[in-house]
């Protein structure tokens, strides 16, 4: 995780937190929580890296539509990061 850059890694929040979420909903979320707009050309990019690295998987709901889910690795990476935060921010 420590090679992601925090868009990166807000992708995979957002990933987790949601059921299969395709490229919009994900989108959607960042959005609100940047209070302003995601292009496409920085979103997709950086989903297809997190698929590269393993993290993430891209499946197919319909021609146009694909979803994204955690892998077991992804997972694993995102308990890991928690763990480290927890060792310097307190909860």
């Amino acid at each position: 995780m420590y090679d992601l850059t925090g868009f990166q890694r807000d992708l995979l929040y957002v990933i987790a937190g949601l059921d299969e979420p395709h490229g919009l909903a994900i989108k959607e979320e960042l959005e609100d929580y940047y209070e302003k707009e995601i292009h496409h050309g920085r979103l997709y990019p950086n989903l297809d890296t997190l698929v590269e690295k393993g993290l993430v998987e891209k499946g197919q709901r319909d021609r146009r539509t694909n979803y994204y889910t955690l892998t077991r690795r992804g997972r694993r990476e995102i308990d890991a990061r928690t763990d480290w935060e927890s060792q310097y921010v307190d909860h």
